[in-house]
């Protein structure tokens, strides 16, 4: 790699990263006179967007965390490749997740990940829709469904890998990374789960 493509890779992480870091949630309910990380979960991203502001602020909210994965990552992939476009996805998703504009705190980065898969995959970007719609419709949570859809990543992985599903080990692994990230960030969600399954 040229000196010149190097810079432009670079570029495109970094705009990709200070893109994902923009906040939609905590924009949206500061002009609507609320603080999301006082309210709710805490949490600036889209379900607890919908949960303090409404059902469609929250859709809102969501639409536009996906924008920020898909923009970025459809771009690269148009213009640097798929994968550049996998390194500006995880950039997307880590701006987004530790958003340097609200002091290092962020969103659990589900709707920004599904924008980075829909940019280089749509295909495996429906295939992890579906899998999330139909959890939450079953369990009733959203946060149940965002780790089903994570874990379909994984399958979605798994297949790649095995040469069963089109793509190559860096397709395979980026979204291993995706998806761990996705479930990383829902660890307290998941311990929660367990637990009231326990006691259950």
């Amino acid at each position: 790699m040229s000196t010149p493509e190097a810079l432009q890779v670079a570029g495109a992480v970094v705009v990709a990263f200070l893109v994902g870091a923009v906040n939609p949630a905590t924009l949206i309910a500061r002009v609507l006179g609320h603080d999301l990380s006082a309210t709710g979960s805490g949490n600036p991203g889209a379900t607890n967007a919908g949960r303090v502001l409404g059902p469609r602020w929250g859709v809102l909210v969501g639409l536009l965390d996906v924008l920020k994965g898909l923009l970025p990552t459809l771009g690269a992939d148009h213009w640097l490749g798929a994968h550049v476009a996998y390194a500006v996805g995880i950039a997307a998703v880590a701006g987004h997740i530790w958003s340097p504009y609200l002091g290092g705190r962020g969103g659990k980065g589900v709707a920004t990940t599904l924008g980075a898969v829909l940019g280089v995959h749509p295909w495996f970007a429906l295939v992890v829709v579906v899998v999330f719609a139909v959890s939450v419709v079953v369990a009733r949570r959203v946060s149940i469904g965002s780790v089903c859809g994570a874990f379909a990543m994984i399958v979605l992985a798994a297949l790649v890998l095995l040469g069963l599903v089109a793509g190559d080990l860096w397709t395979g692994l980026w979204l291993l990374v995706l998806a761990g990230v996705v479930i990383w960030r829902h660890q307290n969600n998941i311990r929660a789960w367990w637990r009231q399954q326990r006691m259950s």
